[in-house]
């Protein structure tokens, strides 16, 4: 199966770097990288045509200006041919990650796959993210940058609303997630090393705007009893912070 890689850049190189080096180290062939940059100023597109120069696979890419991440996604979906498309602006944490998800998906006859991740300040680990199998009801939810599904999945359910600031991916989730149909495999290992400081991580604002746009998401939705919902995934999420905590003085 081809899998279309979608990765959104703005500016910011450093880490666009580190991903399209871990995209190119990944075993598996049938790749088609798409990337949407929105019409940096800094030397995003020489970086870009280097990787396209190097990368065995397929690569389109635009460079223009854009409403934001989620309309940067949404663009860069729209362009994808593949059987399996992800989100990807963080780095793989091994180099077999693609071949595990199209492994798992075809065993498992699955919709799509998540994984666990780690979050990373420079080197250093300051999260871990382990969800396992859940319900989006009992404040579950798999982490966003493990995410592959079938391109049928967002022909059916649609793509990203962007009139989201921080939470589209919460969303979008919970569009696809809520009544089960939706079939996911789970691998259990760390799958990406996301960049600390995302659009939900990034300030205590921007964490409680992600908690009030998850509240709506769930109401649009009609997810039954969402502040109750909401709650459990403060939960669920704030356990993942405690057990980073203790594993990481478990390493000292």
């Amino acid at each position: 199966m081809k899998v279309s890689i979608v990765t959104a850049t703005y500016n910011d190189v450093k880490h666009l770097q580190k991903s399209l080096t871990a995209l190119l180290e990944q075993d598996y062939d049938n790749i088609e990288s798409i990337i949407v940059d929105g019409g940096s100023t800094d030397c995003t597109v020489k970086v870009i045509q280097d990787f396209k120069d190097q990368f065995k696979g397929t690569v389109k890419w635009v460079s223009e200006k854009d409403k934001g991440l989620y309309d940067a996604a949404n663009k860069g979906i729209r362009m994808a041919t593949g059987d399996i498309i992800g989100c990807y602006w963080d780095v793989f944490a091994d180099n077999n990650v693609i071949s595990e998800i199209v492994q798992r998906i075809s065993e498992e006859n699955t919709d799509g796959v998540h994984g666990d991740l780690v979050y990373v300040d420079g080197e250093q680990v300051v999260r871990y993210w382990k969800m396992g199998q859940g319900k989006i009801k009992r404040g579950w939810m798999p982490g966003h940058p493990t995410l592959y599904l079938k391109k049928e999945v967002y022909e059916k359910y649609g793509l990203y609303k962007e009139n989201y600031r921080c939470s589209g991916d919460y969303e979008f989730m919970v569009r696809c997630l809520k009544d089960e149909s939706v079939k996911l495999s789970y691998i259990p290992k760390v799958m990406i090393r996301m960049f600390y400081g995302g659009l939900s991580t990034s300030s205590k604002d921007a964490y409680r705007r992600s908690i009030k746009e998850g509240i709506i998401a769930l109401k649009e939705n009609h997810v039954k009893h969402p502040y109750w919902v909401t709650f459990l995934r403060i939960l669920v999420t704030s356990r993942q912070f405690f057990n980073c905590s203790r594993k990481l003085a478990g390493n000292k």
